[in-house]
């Protein structure tokens, strides 16, 4: 099943690098490129316009947006910007944000479900023409309405994980930016909750009066992001993969895990682990298989494609090296490879 094969660029990249790499990304053929706000790095914002005015053609994707760390209202004019500027090319994430990074700049909520599906509501309302007048817990708007709503609306993305926000954003946005792992279970887990949340109301969690009606399903958008590693020797790639996969073993990341069929297996392992380190070293081969994208050109394409097939419509690879820049020509073998040759 075809799909988008995107590129992550890399959160710590130097700056003299920042607009060599996301033009490289471009001519080699990748259909995306997503850019992270992981603290406390660079912003997300400012991020995808440089990107977007130093390339041409490619999409720009920003995952995530913490719903908690901007006004809605004027996040959504930041979006609208790009938008009109650059219609066609822009994807935005919003999500709840890493807990451990939230709290430490004081804006972790009381509820982050309730502030994520306010965000949702007022972000995707404004930039659909509407105007919006409500008072909610964390949203505060009387009659806000965009001057030049953009004739190229943006999806709206939920960056979200568990089952109960999977479901938030099956009714409330136009799609997900699931983080890594992503593999055929967990997405067969998120797209059930997605679907049962697009059963219900446009936005269960939201208020009347604002709320956009639920996308269409043919319209969803869910984009996979997952650490990768392409090398002729299989070997060379998932040690580096391994590397990339140490944080995967820690409690924000059991959604991905609890699915797979060695999740009691990987649960042991991690436990009796010294480290992180160690942890990822003694992952077996076969496991990173799984939670990697990672091999040759052709085994890697491979797993990219089933990923596409379980239905994730972009599948975003997370160069897993040192060198970044040297990275992103290897996986680029991926966009030529035949996965009938691993």
């Amino acid at each position: 099943m075809s799909g988008a094969i995107a590129v992550m660029q890399p959160r710590d990249l130097p700056a003299a690098s920042f607009v060599s790499f996301a033009r490289r990304a471009e001519e080699l053929g990748f259909d995306e490129i997503w850019v992270v706000e992981d603290c406390f790095f660079r912003g997300g914002i400012a991020q995808a316009a440089v990107i977007l005015a130093a390339t041409s053609t490619i999409v720009v994707g920003i995952g995530i947006l913490p719903a908690a760390a901007r006004n809605p209202v004027f996040a959504t004019l930041e979006v609208s910007t790009l938008a009109e500027l650059f219609p066609g090319r822009l994807r935005v994430g919003v999500g709840h944000g890493m807990p451990g990074w939230m709290r430490q700049a004081g804006i972790w909520p009381a509820s982050p479900l309730g502030m994520l599906a306010e965000n949702l509501d007022v972000m995707r309302a404004l930039l659909g023409g509407a105007s919006v007048t409500e008072s909610g817990r964390y949203t505060r708007a009387d009659a806000v309405s965009l001057a030049r709503p953009p004739a190229s609306v943006p999806p709206v993305l939920a960056g979200v994980r568990g089952p109960k926000s999977l479901a938030l954003a099956g009714g409330a946005a136009d799609g997900v930016v699931l983080a890594e792992p992503v593999t055929p279970e967990y997405l067969a887990e998120a797209l059930a909750a997605l679907d049962a949340g697009r059963a219900g109301e446009p936005s269960a969690f939201g208020f009347p009066g604002i709320r956009p009606p639920a996308p269409a399903p043919a319209a969803r958008h869910v984009v996979a992001y997952n650490v990768a590693a392409v090398d002729e020797d299989p070997g060379r790639a998932r040690d580096a993969a391994r590397a990339a996969l140490e944080w995967i073993g820690e409690a924000d990341w059991a959604p991905h895990i609890r699915v797979l069929p060695f999740a009691a297996e990987f649960t042991a392992l991690r436990a009796s682990s010294s480290s992180r380190g160690e942890f990822a070293r003694a992952l077996p081969d076969s496991w990173v298989d799984q939670l990697a994208v990672v091999g040759t050109p052709a085994a890697a394409r491979r797993r990219i494609d089933e990923l596409h097939a379980a239905g994730a419509t972009s599948v975003v690879l997370i160069p897993a090296s040192d060198d970044p820049v040297n990275a992103l020509e290897s996986l680029s073998a991926v966009l030529s490879a035949d996965p009938a040759d691993a």
